[in-house]
């Protein structure tokens, strides 16, 4: 769900040839720590039965939701802004 909120904050902010490098610079984070999960979730679940991971992955993504939401409420897009004036 955050793919198309962190998409259309960045692109509005970046020239039109630095577009595909901005995406790719913001994916392979969020690929990166896609991959590293299973073996953080497996480390946690030999380590103790509680289902720690479901646990600290929904928090981390409240987090992370909140924190996009203050950062870009008050941005808005050039084509939302030029309806405004």
């Amino acid at each position: 769900m955050d793919v198309p909120t962190r998409t259309s904050n960045v692109m509005p902010v970046v020239t039109s040839g630095e577009r595909a490098a901005a995406a790719s610079v913001t994916a392979v984070p969020r690929s990166l720590a896609a991959a590293a999960s299973p073996i953080l979730a497996g480390s946690l679940l030999a380590i103790s039965g509680f289902g720690w991971p479901p646990l600290i992955a929904g928090a981390l993504k409240i987090v992370y939701d909140i924190l996009l939401l203050a950062m870009f409420r008050k941005v808005r897009p050039p084509e939302e802004r030029q309806d405004r004036q």
